[in-house]
């Protein structure tokens, strides 16, 4: 026959007999996991725009026909068919951009790409003018940093 203090060693190892005491330990962890808070979320760094609010150019028509005609302005229908004249022009821009640099095989697009699809998508005098403008603006913002 078996002795009885070596089956009632293997009963509480395999589970079958009477439930060991719970250790102190074990408590004191569960009640320190009750009363932790969870970590504080970091706030973003950049400001986010409302998600109901549109992209829109409108905020610049007026700073630019300042600068041309002084005391004139813009009607709201106007402001909206300016605006969905420069989006769908930035919109062609960056697609011929896009093209251009899939068929030089690179990744990404640079001032070359925007410069080459402005005086593809633009008629020829108008495309040059745009160029020279935007040669300007960027060696005027260059010099201001």
């Amino acid at each position: 026959m078996a002795d009885p203090a070596v089956e009632a060693s293997t009963e509480e190892t395999l589970g079958s007999g009477e439930p060991a005491k719970a250790k102190p330990q074990s408590q004191k962890r569960k009640q320190k996991h009750k009363h932790k808070q969870p970590p504080k979320q970091k706030q973003p760094m950049c400001r986010r725009r409302a998600k109901n609010q549109s992209e829109s150019f409108a905020s610049y028509f007026p700073r630019v026909l300042k600068n041309v005609h002084m005391g004139l302005s813009l009607s709201r229908e106007t402001v909206s068919i300016l605006d969905s004249f420069v989006k769908d022009m930035f919109e062609r821009i960056a697609q011929e951009a896009g093209h251009l640099a899939r068929s030089t095989q690179r990744a990404t697009l640079t001032s070359r790409e925007i410069q080459t699809a402005v005086r593809l998508v633009l008629p020829e005098e108008l495309g040059k003018h745009a160029v020279s403008e935007g040669t300007k603006a960027l060696i005027r913002y260059i010099h201001s940093q």
